[in-house]
């Protein structure tokens, strides 16, 4: 797919379309359900995706993709397939992703600071996706591939309870 994407010179066009289906998928209980259950048969599920597809607008590579998935009866693996070619666009151009979990979320200028810092941290352009997990207490924590920085308060104070435990 990101092959024929490239040779037609549409990998922006088919990473929209198929980031809108899976937007869709997310929002839509019935649409998961379809994608994810053994019990709709080829056709059903070919039917169902060509409708949502016109209705959504979504055409070329895209769509065939998702049709031909849905045809093999393989719908269940495209969310995957997804965030695998959405990877590979972001490799073929230096884009490194990052995720950056924080305790709350982030006003727009100090997100901007964070990638910022992760932009000359990493020295290429960076894909920042934000978490937020309240159990930090406050700091961060950055993942960027294998590399991982942790700067939360809940970590910290768990380094400090460790060593009282061993200064006993």
């Amino acid at each position: 797919m990101f092959e024929l994407a490239q040779e037609a010179n549409s990998l922006d066009a088919v990473a929209n379309d198929l980031a809108t289906f899976d937007r869709m998928i997310a929002e839509s209980p019935d649409l998961a359900r379809l994608v994810k259950s053994p019990v709709f048969t080829a056709e059903e599920q070919v039917a169902a995706v060509t409708a949502l597809l016109a209705k959504a607008g979504i055409g070329g590579l895209a769509a065939n993709l998702v049709r031909l998935v849905a045809q093999k009866r393989r719908l269940f693996v495209l969310p995957e397939m997804i965030r695998g070619y959405r990877d590979l666009v972001a490799r073929s151009r230096g884009i490194v992703a990052a995720t950056v979990t924080v305790a709350e979320a982030p006003s727009p200028k100090i997100l901007d600071d964070i990638k910022a810092a992760i932009r000359d941290m990493a020295g290429s352009d960076v894909d920042v996706g934000v978490k937020v997990d309240p159990s930090l207490i406050g700091g961060l924590v950055v993942k960027i591939g294998s590399r991982m920085v942790d700067a939360s308060l809940k970590t910290k104070l768990n380094q400090i309870r460790i060593a009282m435990k061993e200064a006993r």
